[in-house]
């Protein structure tokens, strides 16, 4: 797991830590320590913690202006005893919700489990996002059977279309366009 970083090539145009509307403003990275661990296995020190012991995160791009935020997931998402959507929705979602992103682009390629219980937070979030969305990009099959089976694909875009294998191809403005233009599609029909 220590060879799975977080997709760096935007960094060009974006970095988390230097943003001060990021939640993880100011962080410091020690590329040379591996110091972060799920279920024994040591991370890339570039993830970031954001109060789950196995779901870490990347913020890859955030736009204030166009309201949308692309976030990169690695771990197991565990929302039956590590409570991962409200660790996720309170240290992350929130901050970024307070600063007007309403469109949340989530990578889950890296998510190699899901334990789900109920949707309240997801409910919550999709309330929160209001004339927003939330997609899911990229997620493996089985992932999105257990999202289903747990509802959370009533709040969550996810499948068909948005399984974007080349979205590492793109820029992030055109990476946005391609999945607003999925989504509104979706919506519309």
């Amino acid at each position: 797991m220590h060879e799975i970083e977080p997709y760096y090539n935007w960094l060009n145009y974006y970095d988390s830590s230097r943003d001060d509307r990021s939640p993880f403003y100011g962080k410091q990275y020690n590329h040379d320590v591996y110091s972060e661990t799920i279920y024994g296995y040591y991370i890339d020190p570039a993830w970031d913690y954001m109060g789950s012991e196995t779901l870490y995160v990347k913020i890859l791009y955030t736009d204030y202006t166009a309201g949308y935020t692309v976030i990169e997931f690695i771990g197991e998402w565990n929302d039956a005893i590590n409570n991962d959507i409200m660790n996720l929705k309170r240290n992350v979602v929130e901050p970024l919700l307070e600063e007007g992103i309403n469109k949340f682009i989530l990578i889950g390629e890296n998510i190699m489990n899901f334990h789900g219980s109920d949707d309240c937070y997801y409910e919550e979030w999709f309330d929160d996002v209001e004339d927003g969305w939330i997609a899911a990009v990229s997620f493996p099959d089985f992932i999105q059977d257990e999202f289903k089976k747990y509802h959370v694909d009533n709040y969550i875009n996810m499948g068909g279309t948005l399984q974007l294998e080349r979205w590492r191809t793109m820029q992030p403005h055109t990476f946005f366009d391609t999945v607003n233009g999925l989504i509104t599609r979706r919506l519309g029909a």
